[in-house]
């Protein structure tokens, strides 16, 4: 059963346990310093209007700047959550809200040991979810919405993660980040754009969007950002708001993306 129209599939990404720890590494954490101060320095500079205003901040040839720096940032970029299939990628994106990867990753293998599908997890106690999942905060919600989440997809997609939106937000616990997630790494679909806080926070730095909801985020986004790299430039995006362009204090110095943004919080400016 479909219920929207399925984007066409690009490349899914790998997961991050099938790389080599150096590759994997780069993927994640991206270039190191000196790298990513080459990177910068290979970029065109955006003209500011003033301070924290860019002349034509949505210019094709900058855009297209924004999105070459950050593919050699992070060269071959992955999803950062350890995952085996669609079905582990769901409940590990799920139990990432609020919390780090680096804490989903330590919780998901025991749990995915005990409980290896949806059939599985539905059926197992909520306790036994709970200490499982404990490490990585609201756990009692969590297990409630990952348990639920399994029933649903037991017995109304017969244990298969299904492949729209429409479908995907159906299971507690799953809203259109999480599906965008899913689709995206793990099915090659771009379906959207992920917006969690830190695509948030980058987008309006980089005045890709004005907007401070993650659905009008998400809609500016797809406007501007060409579809066939939706799924990398959301990860390459998240992955750089965790590294450098942190919410307080961004490392500007050591940013690939230093000459095109024009942001009012910098903490360098080569410009």
């Amino acid at each position: 059963m479909k219920n929207s129209k399925t984007p066409a599939a690009t490349h899914p990404l790998t997961p991050p346990q099938k790389l080599p720890t150096p590759k994997r590494k780069l993927a994640i954490e991206g270039v190191p310093s000196k790298r990513a101060k080459a990177i910068a320095a290979t970029e065109p500079t955006s003209p500011k209007l003033k301070r924290g205003k860019t002349i034509k901040p949505l210019a094709p040839e900058r855009i297209a700047a924004i999105l070459d720096a950050l593919r050699k940032t992070y060269p071959n970029v992955v999803c950062a959550l350890t995952h085996r299939n669609a079905f582990e990628l769901v409940i590990a994106t799920a139990l990432s809200a609020q919390t780090t990867d680096v804490n989903v990753n330590k919780a998901t293998p025991e749990l995915f040991r005990m409980f290896p599908t949806p059939k599985a997890l539905a059926a197992a106690p909520l306790p036994e979810i709970e200490r499982l999942i404990h490490n990585t905060g609201f756990f009692r919600a969590k297990a409630k919405n990952i348990k639920a989440a399994s029933q649903v997809l037991v017995d109304q997609f017969g244990g298969v993660v299904p492949q729209t939106i429409a479908e995907l937000i159906q299971l507690p616990g799953v809203a259109r980040k999480t599906a965008n997630v899913v689709l995206g790494s793990w099915f090659g679909i771009p379906s959207g754009v992920v917006v969690d806080t830190h695509v948030l926070r980058l987008s309006r730095r980089l005045e890709l969007t004005k907007a401070d909801e993650p659905v009008k985020v998400e809609q500016d986004l797809q406007k501007v950002i060409p579809q066939d790299r939706w799924i990398q430039f959301s990860h390459e995006l998240i992955h750089h708001g965790r590294q450098i362009c942190i919410a307080r204090k961004p490392r500007c110095a050591d940013c690939s993306l230093e000459k095109l943004c024009n942001s009012a919080d910098k903490t360098w400016s080569s410009h």
